[in-house]
């Protein structure tokens, strides 16, 4: 009886943490871009500073220092075992792309303790845009 306490102890603790991260207002920074064609093959790579700032409810993306594109959150759906390092995060979300409103998609995944972010336009399924994230920043 005391193990199985010990478990569900446990499973709602870590279950409290993963929720709380994905609560969490962070930076994610990036020095490398590279541009994936359709089945995933790199067709371009560009050393340039990425910043993500992804809050509840938006996601801010600056390039350079130069502001690219803001996109309310529509869903986000996430999953992480390890915060931070093994896990899943889908952001949902709608940017303004040359005056119309775009569905984009971004996929953050952890994977022995690495972590890289996917983005994808719904309009331009042969341009999707990996970067590997060196540090992130959680944000008060």
């Amino acid at each position: 009886m005391k193990k199985v306490i010990l478990t569900l102890s446990l499973l709602i603790g870590l279950t409290a943490l993963t929720f709380a991260q994905c609560e969490k207002t962070v930076e994610l920074s990036s020095s490398k871009t590279n541009h994936l064609d359709e089945k995933g093959t790199i067709t371009r790579s560009d050393d340039e500073t990425a910043v993500i700032d992804i809050s509840k409810t938006a996601v801010d993306i600056s390039v350079n220092g130069e502001h690219k594109i803001t996109a309310p959150i529509k869903s986000n759906t996430c999953n992480w075992t390890v915060p931070f390092k093994e896990g899943k995060t889908v952001i949902k979300a709608t940017a303004d792309h040359d005056g119309q409103d775009e569905n984009i998609t971004i996929t953050i995944e952890g994977k022995d303790g690495k972590v890289t972010l996917l983005f994808e336009m719904e309009s331009q399924p042969g341009d999707k845009i990996k970067v590997g994230i060196d540090k992130f920043i959680e944000k008060v």
